[in-house]
């Protein structure tokens, strides 16, 4: 099952912070993830889900060996 959490071309290329993994409401973002926590927190998020949105198109490959 997937899960759309950020479903905006307008946060493409910034952390987004959400009230949490369940309720994707947006409630801060920029081009950090501290930019993004500061203003969740200005909005009252006391423990935002944080997460990078990747540039549309993009491809990212993860390894954990």
């Amino acid at each position: 099952m997937e899960k759309v959490l950020v479903n905006s071309d307008k946060y493409d290329g910034q952390y987004v912070a959400l009230i949490s993994a369940d309720d994707n409401t947006i409630v801060g973002s920029g081009s950090t993830p501290e930019e993004a926590l500061a203003k969740a927190r200005k909005k009252g998020a006391q423990a935002p889900f944080i997460l990078y949105v990747p540039d549309k198109d993009l491809v990212h490959i993860y390894y954990v060996g």
